[in-house]
């Protein structure tokens, strides 16, 4: 805090000002300090009242500063303001710039002589707190995993403008030649110039997740590569401040003594920590909560290292820091230690701290108005250098332009990390307070203008959109098939397998399976994703909830060894949400196509025996913004093991239809397959010389072809059917002599032969050829899969 908020003696007995400067002071105190009062009523001899002793004015503190904040943020939520905005327009009220008589008197009442220092430093637990859960949620594997394209934009965001600063260092004579800023020397104000410019320059991977979960775009293809960029620049930042930290040091002793114990720390916690952390993992049950015993232990490690950091003349949170990248993210372990503290650190101790940061900024001192507008155009020069910087290599990777200015603009957002940097730089008085004061409002004026900019240029239902092709087609024929399979029911484990069977898995194409069971959230407040290939189970554990899918999937893999991998996950949430897992887990797994299965299942005699609206929202809400290919299958009887397999794909042409019959031709690899195209067109048809009937053509060409390159179970019909109750008339003919069909679902509705037929569709999600062979009518048991080629502007 601000020494120049009171002089009253507060907490102590007495305060004496030591010099003229206001800089030292000498305080006499009670021993033992009064930490706790005796109450309002302890009577006129209490020498213990509430306003003397710490507890009663720490937690008034609290009081006073949450509410003002909450009040704060109900008004800037609606002008969708940062969220860190109101903690510290909170601190510009309570700290010295506003001066008026009546309202200093309160201000002494409620921060009294020594108060500030314990609410600075419990505060400071908070922000720890915060750095911890944000590395717990980083996945640092992702900085090597990461390509050319990120370390591009990483590198040049980073570097240019530090290397740009140099260029303020010249205009900056001349401001001072005219204003002098305060008391500064040139010298002084040239070196603020350079390590101003370094902190504007870096990203802090916090600040970047956190404005990309404000603006729901976490998920998005376009925040996965700013999170990718701001984890490395991140790393990158925080190692040279580090390295910084130990060369500053004036003792050549003690410099090589921290440095040899910095490295010990960045070493020795991936080989002592990370392999404690699994075996936590291990010795937890799966599908159960993780021990509270284990994560009180943790929380103890992490206040442990933070003192074993500022011991090395580091940031308290550099141990907490590296601790958490020690913790494997996401459940069981990464999620419950930030469901545990987030609340007590993210949302309740880290507002204060942003307060007590900004109540630091006395906008009172000398300096010149003119001064300060040219030194905050300083700052903006930096990011606007940093924006140009990061947008060309952006476009050069074939970004969009659009898409690539948003990136630039997130990449230079600032927040709570870049203001903690700025007040830890201030108590070393690295920066004097008129740089500092110029800074705050600079570091709120930049996080406000970037969310909102975000907000206009990015659409956040494209949060799934992808910037490579995530289908069939785009595959080449020798190439591996990563697909999700969606499981809600028992029942729909045979149906996925069938499908596999007919996808033809062989070790020269394979197959990668991540099956998904969805459950639906009762009797819990937070949604739960697990991923069963890291949890192991304990002798006489709890029965998983997807012992059955794990199981099968561990059998069928067994059974097409080499062809097939599989992995289970299980994400437990509410009916409304489960499209997220779904879309988020085939975003991560660079999927091709998601197989879901049909809300609707028949009995043998064509009865309803289960009809789940619940299933057709999530489907129908996959098709929409899903990062891939989609299929829905509908199954009504189990493929006979070892069997002859007869299967059909009805072709009326677009890019649904060449999507499936991509699909349908990897069965051809298998001889036990024997594969039907019925290519329907119509007798008057004339070639329009378009790029769909050239696509359509170069694929049924491929198809025709097969059969002379030794496909003996491959046959080719065409068709000719000039309107829709010919193509009926067809579907009937044909239900019952196959058993599968891979179809497109949406196709041309000027078409002769489906004209009408979409007034009678029952289940749009299917399409018009989909719903009609999945109709009881037909009186067929084939199975059917309707496929959707990955939308366009995805």
């Amino acid at each position: 805090m601000n020494s120049n908020i009171t002089r009253e003696p507060g907490l102590y007995v007495s305060v004496t000002q030591m010099d003229v400067s206001a800089t030292a002071f000498k305080v006499c105190s009670v021993a033992p300090p009064n930490i706790v009062s005796d109450g309002i009523w302890g009577g006129p001899d209490s020498r213990k009242n509430p306003m003397k002793s710490a507890l009663p004015v720490f937690e008034m503190q609290l009081l006073v500063i949450f509410t003002i904040t909450q009040i704060c943020n109900f008004f800037l939520k609606r002008l969708h303001f940062p969220a860190f905005i109101a903690p510290m327009i909170v601190g510009l009220i309570l700290g010295p710039s506003i001066q008026n008589a009546e309202f200093d008197k309160y201000k002494k009442l409620l921060f009294p002589y020594g108060s500030q220092d314990i609410l600075a430093t419990i505060s400071l637990i908070g922000y720890g707190l915060y750095i911890f859960t944000t590395a717990v949620q980083m996945d640092l594997s992702m900085v090597m995993r990461t390509g050319h394209k990120v370390w591009t934009i990483t590198i040049m965001g980073f570097v240019v403008p530090i290397l740009f600063s140099i260029v303020p260092k010249f205009l900056v004579l001349e401001v001072v030649n005219d204003f002098r800023f305060g008391d500064m020397t040139k010298e002084q104000l040239e070196a603020d110039i350079f390590k101003v410019a370094i902190i504007h320059s870096s990203v802090a991977f916090a600040v970047t997740a956190t404005l990309l979960n404000e603006l729901k775009i976490l998920n998005s293809e376009l925040g996965r590569l700013a999170l990718s960029s701001a984890m490395v620049t991140s790393v990158l930042g925080l190692s040279l401040q580090c390295i910084w930290n130990v060369v500053d040091q004036k003792d050549g002793h003690k410099m090589i003594i921290h440095g040899m114990l910095l490295v010990a720390l960045v070493i020795f916690a991936p080989l002592i920590f990370r392999p404690l952390m699994f075996w936590i993992i291990r010795h937890t049950k799966e599908g159960r909560p993780v021990d509270d015993g284990y994560i009180y232990g943790i929380i103890v490690m992490v206040l442990g290292l933070g003192w074993f950091a500022g011991y090395i003349n580091q940031e308290f949170a550099l141990g907490a820091y590296v601790l958490g990248l020690a913790v494997p993210e996401g459940p069981p372990l990464g999620s419950a230690l930030v469901r545990k503290l987030e609340f007590f650190g993210t949302s309740l101790l880290l507002p204060i701290f942003m307060t007590c940061c900004v109540m630091k900024a006395d906008f009172t001192l000398p300096y010149t108005l003119k001064a300060a507008i040219d030194f905050g155009g300083i700052i903006w020069f930096t990011h606007t250098v940093k924006v140009i910087a990061i947008l060309i290599p952006s476009l050069i990777c074939k970004i969009p332009f659009k898409d690539a200015l948003t990136l630039a603009l997130i990449l230079n957002a600032k927040g709570e990390v870049d203001l903690a940097k700025l007040s830890f730089g201030y108590d070393d008085q690295v920066f004097p307070g008129q740089v500092y004061s110029v800074n705050v409002i600079n570091i709120m004026v930049i996080a406000c203008i970037i969310k909102w900019s975000v907000k206009i240029l990015y659409d956040p239902s494209r949060k799934y959109a992808g910037y490579q092709k995530r289908n069939i087609v785009s595959l080449k024929p020798d190439a591996e098939l990563r697909l999700v399979a969606c499981i809600h029911k028992q029942y729909n484990i045979s149906a996925i397998t069938d499908a596999l069977d007919v996808f033809s898995p062989t070790t020269e194409k394979p197959i990668i399976v991540d099956a998904l069971h969805l459950i639906e959230l009762v009797g819990m407040s937070s949604p739960i994703f697990i991923s069963h290939r890291l949890q192991k189970m304990v002798s006489g554990s709890h029965r998983s909830y997807s012992d059955d899918v794990i199981l099968a999937l561990d059998l069928y893999e067994h059974d097409n060894y080499g062809g097939v991998t599989a992995h289970a996950y299980t994400a437990i949430s509410p009916p409304t949400l489960m499209y997220e897992d779904v879309c988020q887990l085939a975003l991560d797994k660079v999927t091709s196509i998601i197989i879901l299965p049909f809300h609707r299942r028949w009995t043998i005699d064509g009865g309803i025996e289960s009809d789940d609206k619940n299933v057709r929202s999530l489907n129908c809400k996959v098709l929409e913004i899903a990062p891939c290919s989609i299929g829905i299958l509908v199954n009504r009887s189990s493929l006979k093991n070892n069997s002859f397999i007869k299967l059909a794909m009805i072709y009326l042409g677009g890019r649904d239809d060449r999507e499936a019959l991509c699909l349908a031709k990897r069965a051809t690899s298998n001889p036990g397959i024997n594969l039907v195209v019925y290519h329907l067109t119509f007798e008057d048809h004339i070639h329009m010389e378009n790029l769909e009937y050239i696509l359509d053509n170069e694929a049924l060409e491929e198809v025709k072809k097969l059969p002379h390159y030794g496909s003996k179970n491959v046959c080719y019909q065409k068709l000719i059917v000039n309107d829709s109750p010919g193509t009926s008339t067809i579907l009937c003919d044909i239900a019952n002599e196959h058993d599968f069909f891979i179809v497109g679902r949406t196709h041309d509705s000027d078409l002769p032969q489906i004209e009408g037929l979409a007034k009678w569709t029952e289940f749009s999600e299917l399409g018009v050829i989909g719903d009609l062979l999945a109709s009881p009518d037909l009186g067929s048991r084939a199975g059917v899969l309707v496929v959707q080629q990955q939308a366009k502007d995805k």
